[in-house]
Formats: C-alpha cells, structure tokens, sequence
C-alpha cells in the first residue's frame, strides 16, 4: 500500500490539568499566538492560533503523567493510511471519528487526522534580526531503533530521507512545500525504553531568543555550537537552534 500523502502536520504538548495555565501562557509569549477555541469531547484539545497562517500547535490536557511531545499527520483518508502504518510496523492504540491514535515501532505516540484545509504556514514572529518560528519535529531515537525508526517515518510519510552530512547521528525527512514542521531524526547515544520527540526553533539570534525565553520562566539546559537545550515551566524539553527562520 502506498503512503497516504501528508498535508499538514500539527505538534501537541501533552500536559496534564495542573499544568495547562501555565503552559498556555508560556508557548503564546514564546511565539506570539494567541489561545484558541478548545475542541475534543471534553475540550481537551486547545490550538495556539498563530498572527499569520494555519494553527499547528496544539496543547492536549492528559488525564496525568509525565509532559510529553508527538506529532499529528493530517491525510485525506485517516482508515487507509491507518492501514498503512499498520503494515509498516505500528500499533493502533485508540481510534475515533477521523482520528486514529497510534503507536510507532520504536514507541512514540502520533495520531492520523482527517485533513481539513489547513495549508498556510505561520511566519517568523520577532522584532527584525531577532525573529523566531517553531518549524521543526526532532525524533530522539535510541540507537538499537534508530535505522527502523528511519524507515517506518519515511514510509509512512512517503518523504525523501536525507543524511546532514553526520550520518551516525541526525537524519532527515524532506518535506513538501507548506508543510509547517521538518522532521529531524535524530540517534541518542543512550539506549531508552521508548522513541519520544521535542520542538525545535529557529532563531535569527538564538542567544537573544534563548535568553527572552528565561525572562519568560524557560531554563537553559545545556548549549551546544548548533543548539541550546531548553525546559519550559511544566518541564516539556525543546530547543533553540541556530537556523535561520525564514529557510524552508
């Protein structure tokens, strides 16, 4: 079976109750949204309504646990590319009406939506020469996993897999035109029980951003060359990298 094609992607924050006010409050100073009109049964789903473009991130009220990150892939018919995943190695964990909840093979939990015309990508939001843009989904990915993970997301999605020129750690998913978020795979030096995810931000100035995160109630975790580790108030891990907001 041929995959589904994507055409649009979301990014959740799965928080628990006592953490949702605080974390709403966080993510619309981040990134300059505004708090939208809450969806689900029991409205549960919350999405962050960006000044420009389609919303693509989401809060999820869990019923409790741990914070966590996962994906949602929006196709034109949520049963076939269920079926799809399925053969690829994927677990059905719940399903509803045009939205099935699913496990990848290395564990981490996305969900297949019924696409229903978002198309436009949220601009970078900033005062010039300090802009900023949530535009990437990394994949952390234990290394036993790692080359399985690759194959079932590049299956899935049907996108061409790249290396970035550091084959032993990072991968790539080349995205579609409109598509708002890049996947990045990347291989972790540690072996952990399950695949899971974080956001990635693009910054014109990553230590101008990083710093406006930490007034906001964000942590610096660690820094690298490339990117600086970042905690928001719930504890949900992300990054500040320094790629430019305005490539593709």
């Amino acid at each position: 079976m041929s995959a589904q094609p994507v055409h649009w992607v979301s990014v959740f924050l799965d928080v628990p109750p006592d953490h949702v006010d605080r974390t709403v409050s966080y993510w619309t100073a981040v990134t300059g949204c505004s708090r939208g009109e809450p969806t689900g049964d029991h409205d549960e789903f919350l999405p962050l309504q960006p000044p420009s473009g389609d919303p693509c991130l989401w809060l999820q009220r869990t019923l409790g646990g741990p914070v966590s990150t996962h994906p949602d892939l929006y196709v034109e018919d949520v049963g076939a590319a269920a079926e799809g995943a399925v053969d690829l190695g994927a677990s059905v964990v719940d399903h509803s009406d045009g939205l099935v909840v699913l496990s990848s093979p290395g564990g981490l939990p996305f969900c297949l939506v019924r696409h229903r015309g978002q198309c436009v990508r949220p601009e970078p939001v900033g005062e010039t020469g300090r802009a900023s843009l949530v535009d990437q989904v990394c994949l952390d990915i234990p290394p036993g996993r790692f080359d399985a993970e690759c194959r079932f997301w590049a299956a899935l999605t049907g996108w061409e897999l790249t290396d970035e020129g550091r084959q032993d750690e990072f991968r790539r998913l080349v995205r579609p035109p409109g598509i708002p978020y890049a996947f990045l795979l990347q291989r972790l030096d540690d072996e952990q029980p399950a695949v899971t995810a974080h956001l990635d931000l693009s910054c014109q100035d990553r230590d101008a951003e990083t710093a406006r995160h930490e007034e906001l109630g964000g942590q610096a975790v660690r820094r690298t060359d490339g990117w600086t580790v970042m905690r928001d108030p719930a504890g949900i891990t992300y990054c500040n990298t320094a790629k430019n907001p305005g490539d593709v």
